[in-house]
C-alpha cells in the first residue's frame, strides 16, 4: 500500500473584524474526498467515497493509491443555521511534501472561502508493500494481495488529549493562534505551541500555572448539579453579572475565553458592577462570580488550608507522644497487607494523600499542577550512585527507529564496548502534547522491569536542555512485525513459545497494578537467545488495582478493545483483547478486523467475528473465541486463568518463567552491535538529533522534569572514561 496521512481539525476561527463572528452557531466539518478523473472534457474531480463528518480533534486518514493521480479533500465550514459556509481544497501530494519536510508533522492554517481559516493537523505515516514469498499456495484473496489485510506495515498508537478535570471543567493543552489572556489571573498567556489550557464545556482559557487557583464550577456541565447548589447555599457566592452590550474604542479582550471582541460596534457585553468584558457567545458561560478575584480566593482558601493541615500535624505529635494507642481505638487505620515493610534504615514512604483538583469549596487544599514531582509507588524509589552519566559517555552509531515523540539509537558507552538503545524525547514535544506524566510513569515502569526477564530493562535516564534520554538494555533480535514480514505467519509451536512469555510479562504488569494498553508486535522485541522482550511503556497506566477502572481513549487502531471504542471505562481486560489481536495475527499472518478508514476499522471491531482458518486447530480456535468476547468480565484473562487453557497443555511456566525453555527460533545476530534485524528505512538514516529552535528551548519550564534522572544500581559496575 502506498502511503497515507492521518488529518485532523482543531479549530475554526472567522476572518478578523469581522460582526459575523460571533454569530457562528457550532460549526462542523464536512469532508468531500475527490479523484481526479479523465474524462472527454478533461480532468474532473469526482467523489468517489461517502462524505466524512470528523468532529473537532479527532483524526481520519487519506489514502494515496497507484490508480489515481491527483487525490485531494473538498473542506466546507457550516453551522446549525446553515447560514454559513466557507470552503477550500486541499492537495494531498502538496500536505505529504510539506509533511515529509517536517519530519512527518503538520500543523498549519487553511485559509477558506469567502471567509475564515481552519486549523489543520497532518501526521505523515509509511505504509511498505511486500512484494516477495506471499503469493504461492497461500490462498490469498485478491484483497489480501493489495496488501488490504495482510501485516505489511506499521501504524502508530493514537491517544486522547489528556483532559484535566478541574470543577467540572475539562481542560486540555490548547494552541491559542491569537492574543489570549488568562481568566483567572487576567494576565497574557504567553509562549510557543500549546501555551494553556483551554475548558471543553465552557471554553474558559488559562494558564497551565493556574490551574490550580480555578473555584468556579464549570457552566457548560455544572451550571445546575447538586454542589453547585451546596455552595450557593453555604458560601452564598451567587453573584450574576449585569451585562449590557457596550461599543468598545479600543482593543478590547474577553475576559473569559481570552480572545480578542471583533468587529467595529457592539462588540461585546460589559458587567454594569464589577466592569467583566465578554463576547457575546460567552455570556451564558461565564460562572456567577461578579466582583469575586478568583486569584486572591483561590490565595486565601490556600492559606486556610495549610494552616489547617499545620494544626493537625501538631494534633498527631501530641497522641504520638502519648504512647501507642490500641488496635480498637477510634481513628486508627491498619496497613494493608502486601505492602513492602520499612526497616529502619529506609526512610518511610510519605502517607497517600488525596488529589485535589483546583480549590475544594467543601474542603480548601492546595491545588497542584500537573508535573513530575508527585508522589511515586515504592517500586520506582531512585537510588542515588556515585556515577553519573550524561550523552558525552555514549557514541551514537545508528538510528533505529524515530516517530513524533522523538528518535532511538543504537549507542556505544565509550571504553567499554557494550551496546544500548538511547530513547530520545523532546522536551517541546512532550509538553505541547501535555504527556509530561506519561514520560515519568514510562520511566518507573522501566524501572520496574528489572524484576522480570520479559520485559525490557532501563539502565539510566538523564536529560539536557532539550531532550530526555533513556538508555536501555539493547535487543537486537529485532521486533516480532519485522519477523512476520519474513515468514508471513509464525508456526503453532513458535506462536505458542512467543505468546506464552507474554502472558507472563503482562500477569506481572497487572500485579503491580499496571495496564500495559499498547500491546502489539511492533512492541515486542527478541534477544539474542530468541526469548521476548516487552517494551515501549509510555501508554501504561499506574494504580490500577481491584475495580479501579480508567476511561482514556488510547492505543493502537488495530489493537483497540471494543470498551474504549464505546467509551466505556475498562481494566486490564483490554490488554487481554490486545493479546487476542496480536495471537490471531502470529498464527494466521493477518489482523482479525478489517476497514479501508479508522472509522470502518472500528465498526469491525465492535460488530465483526473475526474469521478463522480450517486448519487452524481447535486449542487455538477456541483461545481465540474466548479472547475475543466482547464483554470484559467475560473475556479469558479476566476470567479464568489463561494459564490452564489447552492450548498451553504443553507449556511448563515454571521453567518458562526462569528462562529455561529453548526458544523455537534464534534471530541471526553477528556481532553485539549487529542491528541487520531493524527497518533498513531508519537504519540508513544519520543518527544525529533533531535541532529544536532555541526559542522554543527557552521558554520550555524545566522544573517540569525534576526527578527524572536515575540510574539502576546494575549500571554502577560500568566505567566510562
Amino acid at each position: 500500500m502506498s502511503p497515507f496521512l492521518r488529518i485532523g481539525f482543531s479549530s475554526f476561527e472567522m476572518d478578523l473584524g469581522l460582526a459575523y463572528h460571533e454569530e457562528v452557531l457550532n460549526p462542523y466539518c464536512a469532508v468531500y474526498m475527490k479523484e481526479a478523473v479523465e474524462t472527454e472534457k478533461g480532468q474532473v474531480y469526482k467523489q468517489k467515497r461517502p462524505t466524512m463528518y470528523p468532529p473537532w480533534s479527532s483524526t481520519f486518514d487519506a489514502h494515496r493509491c497507484h490508480r489515481r493521480t491527483i487525490f485531494g479533500s473538498h473542506v466546507v465550514v457550516k453551522d446549525k443555521t446553515a447560514e454559513l459556509k466557507t470552503e477550500a481544497t486541499v492537495q494531498l501530494d502538496t500536505l505529504a511534501s510539506r509533511c515529509k519536510k517536517e519530519n512527518g508533522k503538520l500543523e498549519i492554517w487553511v485559509e477558506l472561502k469567502p471567509q475564515g481559516r481552519l486549523l489543520m493537523e497532518a501526521h505523515y505515516f509509511l505504509e511498505r508493500s511486500d512484494a516477495s514469498g506471499h503469493g504461492e499456495g497461500d490462498g490469498e484473496t485478491e484483497r489480501e494481495k493489495e496488501g488490504v489485510f495482510a501485516l505489511h506495515h506499521r501504524r502508530g498508537a493514537i491517544k486522547q488529549a489528556k483532559v484535566h478535570v478541574v470543577k467540572c471543567h475539562e481542560f486540555t493543552a490548547t494552541f491559542f493562534p491569537q492574543p489570549t489572556f488568562c481568566s483567572v489571573c487576567k494576565e497574557f498567556v504567553w509562549g510557543l505551541n500549546k501555551q494553556g489550557y483551554q475548558c471543553r464545556q465552557c471554553n474558559a482559557a488559562i494558564h497551565k500555572k493556574c490551574i490550580d487557583k480555578v473555584i468556579a464550577k464549570c457552566t457548560g456541565s455544572a451550571i445546575n448539579s447538586k454542589e453547585t447548589m451546596i455552595h450557593k447555599e453555604r458560601f452564598k457566592i451567587d453573584m450574576p453579572h449585569r451585562f449590557k452590550v457596550y461599543n468598545y474604542m479600543s482593543p478590547t479582550f474577553c475576559e473569559h475565553c481570552g480572545t480578542l471582541l471583533w468587529g467595529l460596534a457592539r462588540q461585546g457585553l460589559k458587567c454594569e458592577e464589577c466592569g467583566m468584558n465578554v463576547h457575546h457567545k460567552c455570556q451564558r458561560k461565564v460562572a456567577n462570580l461578579c466582583g469575586v478575584n478568583q486569584k486572591l480566593m483561590a490565595e486565601a482558601l490556600a492559606m486556610i488550608e495549610s494552616t489547617q493541615q499545620a494544626r493537625s500535624s501538631r494534633d498527631n505529635e501530641i497522641v504520638g507522644r502519648e504512647g501507642p494507642v490500641g488496635v480498637s481505638q477510634a481513628g486508627v487505620t491498619r496497613e494493608p497487607s502486601g505492602h513492602l515493610p520499612i526497616s529502619p534504615l529506609t526512610p518511610a514512604p510519605p502517607l497517600p494523600r488525596k488529589e485535589h483538583q483546583g480549590i475544594s469549596w467543601d474542603t480548601p487544599a492546595e491545588g497542584r499542577r500537573p508535573s513530575l514531582e508527585q508522589s511515586e509507588p515504592l517500586y520506582t524509589t531512585t537510588r542515588k550512585e556515585h556515577h553519573k552519566f550524561n550523552l558525552d559517555h555514549f557514541t551514537l552509531h545508528k538510528m533505529l527507529g524515530k516517530g513524533s515523540f522523538g528518535k532511538v539509537f543504537l549507542a556505544e558507552l565509550k571504553g567499554t564496548g557494550q551496546f544500548f538503545a538511547v530513547k530520545a524525547l523532546k522536551k517541546d514535544v512532550v509538553l505541547m502534547d501535555d504527556d509530561v506524566e506519561c514520560t515519568m510513569v514510562e520511566r518507573r515502569v522501566l524501572s520496574l522491569a528489572w524484576e522480570h526477564p520479559f520485559l525490557t530493562h532501563l539502565y539510566c535516564t538523564f536529560q539536557t536542555k532539550e531532550n530526555l534520554f533513556f538508555v536501555m538494555e539493547y535487543l537486537n533480535g529485532g521486533d516480532l512485525m519485522f519477523h512476520i514480514q519474513a515468514c508471513h505467519r509464525f508456526d503453532l509451536p513458535r506462536s505458542t513459545f512467543y505468546a506464552a512469555e507474554i502472558v507472563c510479562g503482562l500477569q506481572f504488569l497487572h500485579s503491580k497494578g499496571i495496564v500495559y494498553r499498547d500491546l502489539k508486535l511492533d512492541n515486542i522485541l527478541l534477544d539474542i537467545d530468541g526469548h521476548i522482550k516487552i517494551a515501549d511503556f509510555g501508554m501504561c497506566k499506574e494504580n490500577m488495582f481491584g475495580e479501579t477502572r480508567t476511561c482514556t481513549f488510547c492505543g493502537t487502531p488495530d489493537y483497540i478493545a471494543p470498551e474504549i471504542l464505546l467509551g466505556q471505562k475498562y481494566g486490564t481486560s483490554v490488554d487481554w483483547w490486545s493479546f487476542g489481536v496480536l495471537l490471531y495475527e502470529m498464527l494466521i499472518g493477518q489482523s482479525p478486523f478489517h476497514g479501508h478508514e479508522e472509522e470502518e476499522l472500528f465498526q469491525s471491531i465492535r460488530t465483526d467475528d473475526p474469521c478463522y482458518p480450517r486448519w487452524l486447530s481447535r486449542d487455538a480456535n477456541d483461545i481465540l473465541v474466548k479472547l475475543f468476547v466482547r464483554e470484559p468480565e467475560r473475556r479469558l484473562g479476566v476470567k479464568g486463568n489463561i494459564r490452564q487453557h489447552a492450548f498451553f497443555r504443553d507449556t511448563d511456566w515454571n521453567a518458562l518463567e526462569k528462562r529455561q525453555v529453548e526458544p523455537p527460533f534464534r534471530p541471526t545476530v553477528k556481532s553485539a552491535g549487529d542491528c541487520s534485524n531493524f527497518d533498513k528505512e531508519f537504519i540508513n538514516e544519520k543518527p544525529r538529533l533533531s535541532v529544536t529552535d532555541r526559542i522554543i528551548i527557552n521558554s520550555v519550564d524545566q522544573t517540569m522534569f525534576n526527578n527524572f534522572s536515575f540510574i539502576n544500581p546494575a549500571m554502577a559496575h560500568l566505567k566510562s572514561p
